[in-house]
């Protein structure tokens, strides 16, 4: 197509840059034909104008569209050109994060600088089996795609890992390493990958040093053979090395070191071993501090030296010889201390007891006098003498500096021999995977003689590279039948020449060296006469004549000739060689024995591998010895051509590692540097050969599927190749621009893009047909509701406008109204103000004058008063005086008469007369006084009275006072707990009382002052309330908010508790699946020793028949679970009698899994010896509690001891008792002496009721002692039955001599199986002992925890009323009688079972004496009665009728029984025709008859054969999962069985009265129990792996590639790794095929009568693998994350869980294992833009880890143009969201995960009895009993 279709306005192109190399424009006018301009607009919004070379015109590179950028293969862009990819690099490698691209056949891998978790085991597990185009570029795939074409092809692999310095190439050639190590594992269980693996750190350390470009840099090429056996597993390696830079053992730039090792032995000196080699710090040796940076950040010396020498001890390298590399090592850097001095300008020499030199000859064990002289001189040789010569300071130390270089060089050659050595095999190699390690392309400033040999090789590989390219391009064109056209591509034929030619580089370089004069100037001149101006690509700088520059097909490099001669030559002196030859070092010496050997130059090196020596030639010492060594430049070209002739041997594969900066910046890319490396690694010129021919390939249906959209509906027919044919003739009308294959279209560069801007144009063009269509719709749809809207606006505003007109007429009238009646109102109202003014005013004035009255008359009346009460006074004055005057007259008076009336009596006194008339007087005064004093008794009377009553009043009023100062007592008591005011209250007081009992007057005021103080305390009592209240109110506050808290302690005490037992339940899960895992392990050993068996009896000769001893270490549960049953061996051994010389046995592998299972023997025992240990410190640290308590069961134990060694004596004499009254009984001869009520009946019954109580007793131990004793006799019979089957007379005297030979060893047997019986007795009555003591701990504790209840309760009841307190104490004495009765009830129910028991014995007991009575009958009767006896015929019907459920069979027709019934019966017809179960039944049955006779070696020997023989069948067909899921069923049906019919309580609550009577009656199995449940487990597992087989190939497919909703997702265009397609062909997997195999499963485990809980788990473990797989692979490929992938997954799970539905499994827990792959798919449908997106994501991916989420969005990538990919500021901000989140940082899930399995007990309904026997299962010899 013309440029101007491509070249148009928008289009986008890359215009080159100095600084990003290129840059992206678009363009923003259109190009036309003959512009010489074009108009550009830059990403940063510049405008510009791009000149068109005037000469070429050519013009800029289209730019590949959005949706091709970031794929997973260069080759699928578009458009092929150096910014392509450029670009396709760094949007993958800073947005996406993805380091691994692929370009072609070449893996690019660009170094991160920082640790990425995509090496993990899980990931090499995901890789492995995988197509290379269905997967992530990685460098597993790179491996896998080399192991499967190793095995497909039978051809050899090799894979060339190159790039520059620090570009990552020793670790991706590590991790290459370790996927073939993991991947195929090793056949001979030798660990012969951990030894492969181990010689990585070996190499490391002597050959990497730290460079200014990395920190690990290898120093040195090598290619390592990893040599495969016919199974492709790995059994050894081989090394080579080349080029090792010997020069940086004594010098090193800036920041620079020396080899890791010696910085290790620096770092290593603390160590004991390591005094002798008198080391210091890396600072302290010359050798070591040239760099003047010894330390690496984040690396410890100390640690990588363990490392290294525990990787040494794993290759076999012992210690002493370790020390010995040590040693040399050592005397290496003390050799590069000592210091030459100048003697004089022509000599040297070194100063007596140099320390150093001392050091160094002490270690490699020469003589100080001969090293120090040969250091400084030398020897010459000519055709008659020799002479010795001392040599300047500078000769000495550049021959000391290489003498260290050859020593360290020989030493590396050693280590790689021995390294070789340990990895060599024996067994021979079928084929090999070489990984080459090599140097890319290097050019510096100063390039020298190591640079040539570097680019040189480069130049080789490279054109190896370009012919395997081509070679490739030109088969697929061949294939495809497509026109072949040359490809023009560089070839650097030349340029190779020109080194390795004839007169070439290397040729003139040789011929110098043997010059007696050659120097690097003549070497130069030869270089520039004899291809200057000859060759094009061989130049000479312009202002130098010592160097020369060559074309090399990366860039020019120009090399100096100064130091080619030396390095090549490589010289040492002679003489200080031959002074290390005659160490007494050992090791030095083996170092140099082969230095006398003679290299041919036409041959390779020793082990192929580059010797960078020169090696005189002994043979012929008359000829200079130069003539005869080789040169470092010959060596390293043959031993390139050896290298170049095995990869061209091999299928290659290529992996260019690019270094992004040079500054080790993490995710950092330098265009510049990037560019620079892709041009010298060859990916551009695989781009460009690519691009010339058709790039871009599409099959048919591909194509047809990408652009059906660019079809009509007439162009599409029924065969779509036809099809694509007539529509891309329409769309292109150019034909040269694709051609036709068989099965593809081929394009030429460009026209995908063409294509997909033509798709997107459709696309486009429909998409704004709908949009307009859509538009339409919403404008009309807008319109209408807008009309609407009018017309109902306008007829409410019509409405509200009407009703405004109406208020308005309203509101008028209303007005109207309201004028009248307000004028109205404001006349009345001025009249009564008027009136109201005119009423005051006469008011006043009346009131006026009125007052005016008054107040006359009140001045008056005042006058009035205030006379009367002057005159009065005036009045009382005057009477007073006068009364006064009058009474002072009066007093005078009366004196003057008194006075005279004293002397009258006196004069009166003295005479008789008078005293007889004053007695007289006197009596009459006394009679008047007597008078007067009962008058005045009465007034008293009458006063007391009075005073009585005062005094009661008084009292009152005391007592009221009394009450009132209580009432103020307590108002003071009250403000004294209410205030702080008591000292003062209490004055108040006292002062009251004094006051009150002083005076009455006073009452008033205390009355006054209690009510004021009352009205204090009132507001202060309020004020208390107020405070009161708001104290309530935060108490309710607090009390809420402790009951909140409450609730929020016990949500979380809830949500604790359900953490904890979710934990215990993990736990628990985690316990099981350990222990399942071990039982597979178990199981996977056992196999193994089968296997192991098998091979041996091959090979060895069939034994002769005889006894064979058992080991007596073997325990019985031991013997029962191994698979050496009676049939199984007889089988066998008949087999290998046939097949014995079919193979040989591997008896080093058979020696080493003896090894493995001892060593896990020898861990077991550890771990025991740790849990004794451990149990061993808890019972002694409960041993003080429980002395006493075991003082009282010591003795108990005694008596138990000698009550165990009594059981069989008892035994037999109840035996002996029991036989002698059956004797007794069927000796009568009458039927009456035995019938119910007789006394032989009651003797008889008594008999067995005291035997049945003392055997009750005593019958378990008595079984299992006797069962221990007779399983070992009866083991040594079976064994001599199965050697001795085919002669019977030989068995019989085989057997008699065993019983002769063998009793003391049966008694020993016994006597050890006893002691082991009374341990683990003594172990269980501990156990018993220990429950009994927590039982009553806990019993304790409860009667605590109801004594609580009952303190609780008491104290509740006292806080009631009365009536309440009654009625909650009977409520508890009700509840506790209740509680009472219930347990009563219940002792009552086992009572009764008890009775129950009791009486099923005794009709036992009954059935049996009825038994032996009716054949006490039979023997009594004679041959005529018993014709004539019409009884008989009747007991037949009545046996059939009374069937038990038991069938009976010969003991030597059991292998026949487990033949028929196991090994050779078709699951399918059973499952179809039969009940489900009934091989289960059968045996159980069959076990039944066994336990019914008490023979306990019949159970035994039934039992080991079933289950051997069910192992057996499943080992020979466990991928048929018909046949693992009948035998799962079964096992668990008999497992089952075993329950329901044990006799325990627990597992008989389901079952019949007659299932009851078919209980097991003298076998406990509870031990086969577990057998058969780690039986069951095993085919668990078994049946997981057989259906994980089956679902593994379709889930990819139908879960992911598939289109289950057509046309959602379009096929994106791909490279030359083409991947999976997703339209349905007819090989190709649907989900339909995944529901129609969940369907197989189902319907064949439902037909087998599985559990349906089994099923439940088994349908959980198939979804687990179904989501694990999926989230697996999207999470590893690119092209699966986008939208409408997204769309399909959740459709295809919604298909899954309908399916859960229609099966009724939605409980089982399957749905939640796809919960992490729902995510992923919302994850990748919801809007990942903004904060709030973030957010949402992370609370909806609660189920996917951090690390899963930011590898989804890293991968989300754009199907179509119309999506957007995410930003990298959106990932981190996901990223900082949930960096708090707890969780394991593995990527993918894990895909072999198997649950933890439950088989929970299900009895079953069928009664055995009604059980028929089949006759097609052929077990006629079955008896029904």
């Amino acid at each position: 197509m013309a440029a101007s279709e491509l070249y148009t306005k928008y289009a986008r192109v890359w215009i080159p840059d100095v600084e990003e190399v290129w840059k992206s424009a678009e363009l923003t006018k259109d190009y036309k034909q003959g512009d010489t301009v074009l108009h550009l607009h830059l990403e940063d919004g510049t405008e510009l104008e791009h000149k068109l070379d005037p000469k070429t015109k050519n013009l800029p590179h289209l730019r590949n569209p959005d949706i091709l950028v970031g794929e997973n293969d260069l080759t699928a862009l578009s458009y092929l050109h150096e910014p392509a990819v450029l670009h396709n690099l760094k949007v993958r490698f800073i947005d996406s994060k993805l380091i691994y691209t692929y370009c072609g056949i070449v893996l690019v891998a660009i170094n991160p600088y920082e640790n990425l978790p995509i090496y993990g085991t899980d990931i090499i597990n995901a890789y492995s089996g995988q197509n290379m185009g269905d997967m992530d570029p990685h460098i597993f795939a790179v491996a896998e795609e080399a192991y499967k074409q190793m095995a497909r092809d039978e051809r050899n692999q090799s894979i060339i890992v190159s790039g520059e310095s620090g570009a990552g190439k020793t670790v991706s050639a590590k991790y290459a390493m370790r996927y073939f190590a993991t991947v195929s594992g090793s056949a001979s269980e030798a660990n012969v990958e951990e030894k492969v693996l181990a010689s990585n750190p070996i190499m490391e350390s002597i050959g990497n040093a730290k460079t200014t470009r990395n920190d690990n840099s290898s120093r040195f090429g090598k290619y390592i053979e990893i040599g495969f056996d016919k199974k492709y597993h790995i059994i050894g390696a081989n090394m080579r090395t080349y080029l090792l830079e010997k020069s940086r053992v004594v010098f090193q730039a800036d920041e620079e070191r020396n080899y890791h090792i010696f910085y290790q032995l620096c770092g290593s000196t603390h160590l004991p071993e390591f005094k002798d080699l008198k080391l210091g710090p890396a600072d302290s040796f010359h050798y070591t501090k040239q760099g003047r940076n010894p330390v690496i950040d984040g690396v410890d010396d100390a640690k990588e030296m363990f490392t290294t020498r525990n990787a040494f001890s794993l290759l076999g390298i012992n210690e002493s010889y370790q020390i010995g590399i040590f040693q040399v090592l050592a005397a290496i850097l003390h050799l590069g201390n000592v210091e030459v001095k100048d003697r004089d300008s022509d000599s040297s020499n070194i100063p007596p007891n140099n320390s150093h030199l001392t050091i160094f000859c002490d270690l490699m064990g020469v003589t100080y006098k001969d090293m120090s002289h040969w250091l400084c001189h030398k020897k010459l040789k000519t055709a008659t003498e020799t002479y010795i010569k001392p040599i300047p300071k500078l000769q000495a130390v550049n021959a000391r500096d290489a003498l260290s270089k050859h020593i360290y060089a020989k030493l590396f050659s050693w280590i790689v021999d021995h390294v070789n050595e340990a990895l060599h095999s024996t067994v021979k190699q079928h084929s090999f995977i070489g990984v080459l390690d090599i140097y890319g392309f290097e050019t510096f400033e100063i390039n020298s003689f190591e640079q040539f040999c570097i680019n040189y090789a480069n130049e080789k590989l490279q054109q190896q590279f370009n012919m395997h390219v081509f070679k490739l391009e030109q088969e697929e064109y061949m294939k495809e039948q497509i026109p072949w056209t040359l490809i023009d591509f560089y070839d650097n034929q030349p340029c190779i020449n020109l080194i390795e030619a004839k007169l070439g580089v290397l040729d003139l370089l040789d011929e110098e060296c043997r010059m007696p004069k050659g120097s690097d100037d003549t070497w130069a001149q030869k270089l520039y006469n004899t291809h200057l101006k000859k060759c094009v690509l061989f130049e000479k700088p312009r202002m130098s004549n010592k160097a020369f520059i060559i074309q090399h097909f990366a860039d020019k490099v120009e090399y100096q000739c100064e130091g080619f001669l030396e390095k090549n030559k490589d010289t040492v002196n002679e003489e200080q060689i031959n002074v290390l030859k005659a160490s007494k070092f050992d090791l030095l010496v083996e170092l140099f024995q082969g230095e006398g050997k003679v290299t041919s130059p036409t041959g390779p090196p020793p082990g192929g591998r580059t010797r960078l020596s020169i090696k005189p030639d002994k043979a012929r010492p008359s000829q200079s010895s130069k003539e005869h060594k080789m040169t470092v430049g010959l060596q390293f070209r043959n031993s390139l051509q050896l290298l170049m002739e095995t990869l061209n041997a091999t299928t290659p594969h290529y992996v260019r590692c690019i270094k992004p900066n040079d500054y080790k910046f993490p995710f950092t890319f330098d265009p510049k540097r990037a560019v620079q490396q892709l041009r010298a690694c060859g990916v551009l010129e695989t781009i460009r050969i690519s691009a010339a021919g058709f790039p871009s390939r599409w099959t048919y249906q591909e194509f047809f599927s990408r652009y059906r959209v660019l079809m009509k509906q007439k162009d599409v027919l029924t065969d779509k190749k036809l099809t694509c044919k007539n529509v891309l003739e329409k769309l292109v009308q150019d034909p040269d621009k694709y051609q036709f294959g068989k099965t593809k279209i081929f394009f030429r560069a460009g026209q995908v893009a063409y294509l997909e801007k033509l798709r997107a144009d459709k696309l486009r063009a429909a998409c704004i047909r709908i949009q307009k269509t859509i538009r339409c719709w919403l404008a009309r749809k807008k319109y209408l509701r807008m009309k609407s809207a009018a017309i109902s606006i306008q007829r409410y505003v019509r409405g509200y406008q009407a009703r405004c007109l109406a208020k308005f007429l309203r509101r008028t009238r209303a007005a109207i109204i309201i004028q009248k009646y307000q004028r109205m109102y404001v006349e009345r109202k001025r009249y009564k103000r008027q009136q109201a003014a005119a009423l005051a005013i006469q008011c006043i004035l009346r009131a006026y004058m009125a007052r005016q009255q008054y107040q006359a008359l009140l001045r008056e009346h005042k006058a009035i008063i205030i006379q009367k009460w002057v005159r009065g006074w005036l009045a009382r004055q005057w009477y007073k005086r006068s009364l006064a005057a009058i009474v002072y007259l009066q007093c005078c008076v009366r004196r003057m008469r008194a006075k005279r009336e004293l002397k009258k009596l006196k004069i009166e006194a003295r005479s008789v007369e008078h005293f007889k008339k004053l007695n007289i007087g006197m009596e009459n005064k006394i009679m008047q006084l007597q008078r007067k004093i009962d008058e005045q008794n009465k007034e008293n009377r009458a006063m007391s009275e009075r005073l009585s009553n005062l005094e009661i009043s008084h009292t009152a009023e005391s007592e009221r006072l009394r009450g009132e100062l209580n009432r103020l007592r307590g108002a003071e008591e009250e403000a004294r707990n209410n205030a702080n005011r008591i000292t003062t209250l209490l004055e108040e007081l006292a002062r009251l009382r004094k006051e009150l009992e002083a005076t009455r007057t006073e009452k008033k005021t205390i009355e006054d002052w209690a009510d004021t103080y009352r009205h204090e305390m009132e507001a202060m009592v309020s004020e208390l309330k107020d405070q009161n209240n708001l104290l309530k109110n935060e108490k309710n506050d607090l009390n809420r908010m402790i009951q909140e808290q409450g609730q929020l302690m016990a949500e979380k005490m809830q949500k604790a508790l359900e953490e904890e037992t979710k934990q215990l339940e993990n736990d628990l899960n985690e316990e099981r699946s350990r222990y399942q895992n071990l039982l597979t392990e178990h199981l996977r050993l056992e196999e193994r020793y089968e296997d192991l068996k098998e091979e041996v009896s091959l090979t060895v000769t069939v034994p002769k028949p005889g006894h064979r001893r058992t080991d007596s270490t073997h325990s019985s549960n031991e013997s029962e679970c191994t698979y050496n049953s009676e049939f199984a061996e007889s089988e066998e051994s008949s087999r290998g009698r046939e097949d014995v010389t079919k193979a040989a046995l591997d008896m080093s592998l058979f020696l080493k899994l003896q090894k493995r299972v001892t060593e896990l023997e020898q861990e077991k025992q550890s771990l025991q010896n740790e849990l004794d240990r451990k149990e061993e410190q808890f019972q002694r640290a409960r041993a003080r509690d429980d002395e006493d308590h075991k003082k009282a069961r010591g003795a108990e134990l005694e008596y138990e001891s000698l009550k165990r060694q009594e059981l069989e004596s008892e035994n037999k004499k109840l035996k002996h008792d029991l036989n002698q009254m059956r004797q007794s009984l069927t000796g009568n001869a009458g039927a009456g002496m035995a019938a119910p009520g007789s006394p032989a009946y009651k003797v008889l019954l008594d008999q067995l009721n005291s035997s049945n109580e003392e055997l009750e007793v005593r019958k378990e131990e008595v079984l299992i002692l006797r069962s221990q004793l007779v399983s070992q006799k009866e083991a040594m019979q079976h064994k001599d039955e199965k050697e001795t089957m085919t002669e019977p007379i030989t068995y019989a005297e085989d057997l008699k001599n065993l019983n002769d030979a063998g009793e003391v060893t049966q008694a020993y047997m016994g006597l050890k199986e006893t002691n082991r019986l009374l341990e683990s007795q003594l172990q269980s009555q501990k156990k018993t002992y220990d429950n009994e003591v927590e039982a009553l701990r806990g019993e304790l504790q409860s009667m605590k925890e109801e004594n609580n209840r009952q303190q609780q309760l008491l104290a509740q009841n006292l806080q009631l009323p009365p009536e309440a307190r009654i009625e909650a104490s009977l409520q508890h004495e009700i509840t506790r009688l209740t509680n009472e009765n219930l347990d009563l009830m219940e002792q009552l129910e086992k009572q009764d079972k008890t009775v129950r028991k009791l009486k099923k014995q005794l009709k036992v007991f009954a059935k049996k004496i009825g038994e032996l009575e009716v054949g006490g009958q039979v023997e009594n009767v004679s041959p005529g009665q018993t014709v004539d006896e019409p009884i008989r015929p009747v007991n037949i019907p009545r046996k059939e009728k009374d069937f038990q459920g038991m069938l009976e069979y010969k003991r030597e027709d059991e292998l026949k029984l487990v033949k028929n019934l196991i090994l050779e019966l078709k699951p399918r017809g059973v499952a179809v025709n039969l009940i489900p179960g009934l091989p289960a039944y059968i045996l159980f049955m069959c076990l039944r008859h066994a336990d019914y006779l008490n023979d306990d070696q019949k159970v035994r020997t039934l039992l080991t054969s079933t289950i051997n023989s069910i192992k057996k069948i499943l080992k020979k067909k466990g991928d048929d999962f018909e046949t693992v899921s009948f035998w799962l069923s079964n096992t668990c049906r008999f497992l089952h069985c075993l329950k329901q019919y044990s006799g325990e309580e627990a597992f008989m609550k389901h079952n019949t009265q007659k299932q009851n009577d078919h209980c097991l009656t003298n076998f406990d199995l509870a031990e086969y129990r577990q057998v058969l449940s780690d039986l069951a487990i095993q085919i668990y597992q078994q049946l997981i792996k057989c259906m994980e087989n089956i679902l593994q190939p379709m889930i990819v497919s139908g879960m992911l590639e598939h289109e289950t909703i057509q046309g959602v997702s379009g096929v994106k265009p791909t490279g030359l790794r083409k991947r999976t397609s997703s339209i349905a062909d007819e090989g190709t997997y649907t989900l339909d095929s995944i529901l129609r195999q969940l369907n197989s499963f189902h319907s064949t485990m439902c037909q087998h009568g599985t559990d349906p809980e089994l099923i439940k788990q088994v349908v959980k473990q198939q979804f687990y693998i179904i989501g694990a797989v999926t989230l697996n692979n999207l999470l590893l490929r690119k092209d699966m994350c986008s939208w409408s992938k997204g769309m399909q997954i959740r459709y295809n799970v919604s298909q899954l869980e309908e399916w859960l539905r229609d099966k009724n499994l939605m409980t089982c827990g399957a749905k939640e294992t796809l919960e992490p792959l729902i995510q992923a798919a919302q994850l990748l449908q919801v809007k990942k833009k903004t904060d709030e997106d973030a957010e949402a994501i992370c609370s909806m991916c609660n189920a996917l880890t951090t690390a899963q989420i930011v590898k989804v969005l890293n991968l989300y990538t754009p199907v179509n143009e119309f999506e957007e990919r995410v930003s990298i500021t959106f990932i981190r901000t996901i990223q900082t969201r949930l960096r708090d989140r707890k969780e394991s940082p593995q990527l993918l899930m894990d895909t072999k995960m198997i649950y933890p399995v439950t088989f929970p007990f299900n009895p079953s309904t069928v009664a055995l009895e009604t059980i028929q026997l089949p006759s097609s299962l052929n077990l006629s010899f079955l008896t029904r009993v």
